[in-house]
């Protein structure tokens, strides 16, 4: 898949000369590009850059969130986001704490590894085109279903009547970031499209009888 359009990529990356290097890699190849050194900076920035991927280290030092912080913060609030992780480490265990995980999809990345900045750049590519539908199933904890913080608003709101426009504005996102993250939320409950069903219905129903979780 060619990119037929400047494509946003947030790096975050506490290794300076890295940091630098990626950077004017992917500005070369055609992507707009921030990038910071510590995850907090990457949060602070997502909102305003809106970035289609971001690319992070797992490991920020001893002090601190971690790449796996960040990951699993775009996870729950940007799901839209496509995300990589670029590290010197051969598998995520060697770089994250006793029971600390990184999301199901995740394109992962070893510096070592990678051959070329076009290895990179179709990685790149295919966290785009794969970002807007990742797969979701239901997380189910003494016969409740156990969703987010985020998705909990989500839900509160459609089952308050907000429109996916209404919700944008509420949350001061965009269209599209709303309409992505209304679907995660049916397909975090394991509601499936059925034309015979409302899911908004089903949702809120789902919120009153009280099935629901937030964790």
């Amino acid at each position: 898949m060619a990119i037929t359009f400047n494509a946003r990529v947030l790096i975050a990356e506490d290794e300076e000369f890295t940091l630098h290097l990626l950077r004017d890699l992917l500005a070369g190849a055609g992507f707009e590009v921030e990038a910071v050194k510590s995850v907090s900076e990457a949060i602070l920035l997502i909102p305003t850059f809106d970035p289609h991927v971001i690319i992070t280290d797992l490991n920020f030092g001893t002090k601190g969130p971690t790449g796996a912080d960040l990951l699993k913060f775009v996870e729950e609030n940007h799901p839209w986001v496509g995300k990589i992780v670029l590290t010197s480490h051969s598998s995520p265990a060697l770089a994250l704490v006793a029971g600390m995980e990184i999301p199901h999809d995740v394109t992962y990345l070893v510096k070592s590894e990678l051959g070329s900045i076009s290895e990179l750049i179709e990685a790149v590519e295919r966290s785009i085109s794969h970002s807007s539908a990742p797969a979701v199933q239901p997380i189910v904890e003494h016969d409740k279903i156990v969703i987010s913080k985020t998705q909990g608003e989500i839900l509160l709101l459609l089952a308050e009547g907000y429109t996916n426009a209404a919700i944008a504005r509420q949350r001061g996102t965009s269209l599209r970031a709303a309409e992505t993250i209304v679907q995660r939320t049916f397909a975090s409950l394991g509601i499936k499209s059925d034309e015979d069903f409302n899911p908004r219905i089903l949702a809120g129903r789902m919120w009153q009888q009280g099935k629901v979780v937030i964790k």
